[in-house]
């Protein structure tokens, strides 16, 4: 397990740099975990991490990426709900990468 430290508060963080403790997310956190992906968030990316975070809430998990994609397209329209504007986004792991940097949970088919 590692940490992320974010405004002099230490963050715990799995293996796989997912957050141990939903309630650890802000925004500021996500800023922090796109920073260890190499990854400057845009308004684009805050409304994808802002709908899946009310996926998650509505849900109760992460969706894979098929999912995101239909869940994006029905809110946001088929401009940004494609696998090309997601992939574009998040590095070609919309579903694994959105997640990690919306505070959620790693999908759980996701490998």
């Amino acid at each position: 397990m590692s940490t992320l430290t974010v405004n002099g508060q230490a963050i715990a963080l799995d293996k796989d740099g997912y957050l141990v403790e939903l309630s650890d997310w802000s925004p500021e956190v996500a800023a922090a975990l796109a920073t260890r992906e190499e990854l400057e968030l845009s308004p684009e990316h805050w409304e994808i991490l802002e709908l899946l975070r009310g996926f998650y809430q509505e849900f109760e998990l992460s969706p894979a990426t098929r999912p995101l994609i239909k869940y994006t397209a029905l809110k946001l329209g088929a401009d940004k709900g494609n696998s090309l504007h997601l992939n574009r986004l998040f590095k070609g792991t919309p579903a694994k990468l959105a997640a990690k940097l919306a505070g959620l949970p790693k999908p759980t088919n996701c490998l």
